[in-house]
């Protein structure tokens, strides 16, 4: 669970930062935000959570 409110944090200071410069509009944030919100809620949402967790887990393994 550590895991995923440390994503969640990341990809959220990632937003703010494109969206303090310019980088992606307010509406394209609220879009990306729904997308996130309504994907969490279908079938869907532990398949991406497995290949996101072996995809850092992969990065690791580089080192």
């Amino acid at each position: 669970m550590l895991f995923t409110v440390s994503a969640a944090v990341l990809f959220g200071v990632a937003l703010a930062l494109m969206l303090r410069f310019k980088a992606v509009s307010t509406s394209g944030a609220v879009v990306a935000a729904l997308f996130g919100f309504y994907l969490a809620s279908t079938g869907i949402a532990p398949s991406v959570n497995n290949a996101v967790v072996s995809l850092f887990h992969a990065l690791q393994g580089l080192h």
